[in-house]
């Protein structure tokens, strides 16, 4: 896989298309210029890879638009050393970004096909997460408590088990609402019975599958 000097030029395009629409977190900015979006498209759609759009990635999943992952990256706070649990492993683009951040990275996938693709993928352009398959809505219990949690899917309310996963000053960022729009959602836990949550813009993501999600 080759990133050439024309994929850097039209990655550096997206970068601006994603600023001009206010995203202003310039460590996400750059760790998104690092990763090769290309890289997780076939060769047959690369004209789509640099285009600030969600694009299907089959099993009924997208990879996400460039914009709404900065978005939730930004919301999400990242400082390098921080333990970040990603729902939604997907086509790993998301994860990529939080490992570029520095983060330690704990990610899971409710879809075995998407799973084990991606679990080969990822290591073979220099990326090693935390893989798990399973089911997200219940987080990844073993290895909290969490600086940072972000569902990549959308839930029909904010899974109690995510919230009791994070630890204190944690950010939990998750899109609730309907099967076709959600709201974002960024729940700070302030103390060990306390939480903050602030609403922000719609947004439209796959369903978030799974016992505290849609069954």
């Amino acid at each position: 896989m080759e990133d050439s000097y024309k994929h850097r030029g039209l990655r550096r395009k997206l970068i601006n298309t994603i600023r001009s629409k206010g995203i202003h977190d310039e460590a996400v900015l750059t760790a998104m210029n690092k990763v090769p979006r290309h890289f997780f498209f076939d060769n047959a759609f690369l004209e789509h890879a640099y285009q600030d759009k969600a694009f299907p990635i089959g099993q009924g999943q997208t990879i996400s638009q460039p914009y709404t992952v900065a978005f939730q990256t930004m919301l999400l706070a990242v400082k390098p050393g921080d333990k970040v649990l990603e729902i939604g492993t997907g086509s790993g683009y998301q994860a990529c970004i939080l490992l570029e951040l520095v983060a330690e990275v704990y990610t899971i996938e409710y879809n075995k096909v998407l799973y084990e693709k991606t679990r080969k993928f990822l290591p073979k352009i220099g990326y090693k997460p935390h893989f798990k398959h399973g089911d997200g809505s219940l987080g990844w219990p073993e290895h909290a408590p969490y600086d940072g949690i972000v569902v990549t899917a959308g839930a029909p309310a904010v899974p109690e088990a995510l919230k009791q996963q994070l630890a204190i000053g944690g950010r939990l960022v998750i899109p609730v609402g309907s099967t076709d729009r959600q709201r974002m959602v960024r729940i700070t836990r302030t103390a060990e019975n306390e939480y903050q949550t602030r609403e922000y813009d719609y947004f439209a993501f796959v369903p978030l599958l799974g016992k505290q999600g849609w069954k």
